[in-house]
């Protein structure tokens, strides 16, 4: 369902729904969300729901009030790469304000509401906003040095290789413990490493039986430090 407000409306609207977001440098500041969000309609969608696919060249830019999405890449073969999920006060879809078409699609992972801001209005606010523009632009410079790492496992490493790289970029400290802040199926691993679920299956065996991770109410922990090799 799709809900259009302006005015105090829709910062009332905008207020109540942002949930406290964890500090991390792709989460919007929330003076400035809530500038951006009020330029833009309110938009619910239902889990597993197709917000934008690849190609698409619709520039709207999409902040997330509440949920959460991935973005991925198909194949012709039906097989998907994700590369990689938002939560609440991350938005998408800033690489379509060049004109050009967009280079993921984006699905929601759990019930998830967003302000949808139409591209003129993203450049209008990115013109009076230095400080959205500063936080955009090191989004950017991130996403690149993330792709040249990516790029460089995907090509240097083997399977197990960008499965270690994944799950140390993904942890996060909790109580002296390595846990991934997400749950991740067998399944959702391989489609962020490019494998196959039964090869990420041959390789968490052994990391379960010799103590180095195991799950915790679905979710990573890392027990000790996994070997650089196996």
């Amino acid at each position: 369902m799709t809900r259009i407000m302006s005015g105090a409306a829709l910062h009332g609207t905008i207020a109540r729904m942002v949930r406290k977001a964890p500090a991390t440098p792709d989460v919007l500041d929330d003076s400035v969300l809530r500038g951006i969000a009020a330029r833009g309609g309110v938009r619910s969608y239902p889990a597993q729901a197709v917000l934008v696919t690849e190609d698409d060249r619709s520039d709207a830019l999409y902040i997330i009030l509440s949920g959460r999405i991935k973005a991925y890449g198909s194949g012709d073969d039906g097989r998907e790469v994700v590369y990689g999920t938002l939560g609440v006060g991350e938005y998408f879809g800033e690489l379509t304000l060049d004109g050009g078409p967009r280079s993921a699609s984006v699905m929601t992972l759990e019930p998830t509401t967003c302000a949808v801001v139409p591209g003129n209005e993203v450049r209008d606010f990115l013109a009076t906003h230095p400080d959205f523009a500063v936080h955009l632009v090191k989004k950017l410079i991130r996403q690149s040095r993330a792709l040249t790492d990516q790029v460089k496992s995907l090509a240097l490493e083997d399977v197990y290789g960008r499965i270690v790289r994944l799950l140390r970029t993904l942890a996060r400290d909790e109580g002296g413990v390595p846990v991934l802040p997400e749950k991740l199926t067998q399944q959702d691993i391989a489609d962020r490493v490019g494998s196959s679920r039964e090869m990420v299956s041959r390789v968490f065996k052994p990391l379960q039986e010799g103590g180095y991770v195991e799950l915790r109410g679905g979710r990573i922990a890392i027990l000790k430090k996994l070997p650089a090799r196996w």
